[in-house]
C-alpha cells in the first residue's frame, strides 16, 4: 500500500438524450457497472451525486458530456476494472452511444485520502490537452505498468469538449 492513489477522469459526449431508446442499454447498465467497479479489489472512490452516479453533473457547460471521476489504489486495479470485467464490453460499444473525443481521459496521482472535485479533473484534462503528458496530467501511455490499453485505445481524433457546436 502506498501513500498515493491513481485518479482517473474521463468524459463522454452522448449522441442522443439519455431517455432516447438508443441509449437504453447503456443507461440501464450504469448502476451495474458502477457497482462492479466498487467491488474490484483496489477501487477507492468514485464521484457521484444523489442519483448514485455522475450522469446529472454538468461539465464543460455541455449537458451532453457525461463525467466519470474515480480513484484506484494502483494502475493494476484500474486496468483490471476497465479491461477485464463487463466494463470492457460496454467500452467496446462506445461508438453506439458516444461521439469521439480526441482526449477523453486523464490520469494523475493524488495523496491517499484526497477526493478530487470535478473541477480538478477538468483542469487536469485541459492541461493534458494543452501541454501533453507530464507528472501533473497523463494518459495510459505514461504508465509503464499499464498494458491492456494498448490493444483497446480510443478511436480517431475529434474535438476538445469545449469546442463543439451547441
Amino acid at each position: 500500500m502506498t501513500d498515493r492513489r491513481l485518479a482517473q477522469f474521463n468524459i463522454a459526449r452522448i449522441k442522443y438524450p439519455l431517455d432516447d431508446p438508443r441509449m437504453k442499454e447503456f443507461v440501464d447498465n450504469v448502476a451495474r457497472v458502477n457497482g462492479l467497479a466498487e467491488q474490484v479489489e483496489g477501487f477507492v472512490w468514485r464521484l457521484q451525486d444523489a442519483s448514485g452516479n455522475a450522469m446529472g453533473m454538468k461539465v464543460y457547460e455541455d449537458p451532453r458530456v457525461l463525467p466519470n471521476l474515480t480513484l484506484w489504489e494502483n494502475v493494476a486495479a484500474l486496468e483490471r476494472f476497465v479491461w477485464q470485467t463487463v466494463h470492457k464490453r460496454f467500452y467496446g460499444r462506445r461508438e453506439e452511444w458516444f461521439e469521439r473525443i480526441e482526449t477523453p481521459l486523464v490520469l494523475w496521482f493524488v495523496p491517499a485520502g484526497h477526493r478530487p472535485a470535478m473541477a480538478e479533473g477538468v483542469e487536469r484534462l485541459d492541461h493534458l490537452i494543452a501541454n501533453g503528458p507530464s507528472d501533473y496530467a497523463f494518459g495510459w501511455e505514461s504508465l509503464p505498468d499499464a498494458q491492456h490499453w494498448k490493444t483497446a485505445r480510443c478511436g480517431a481524433p475529434a474535438t476538445h469538449p469545449s469546442e463543439h457546436a451547441a
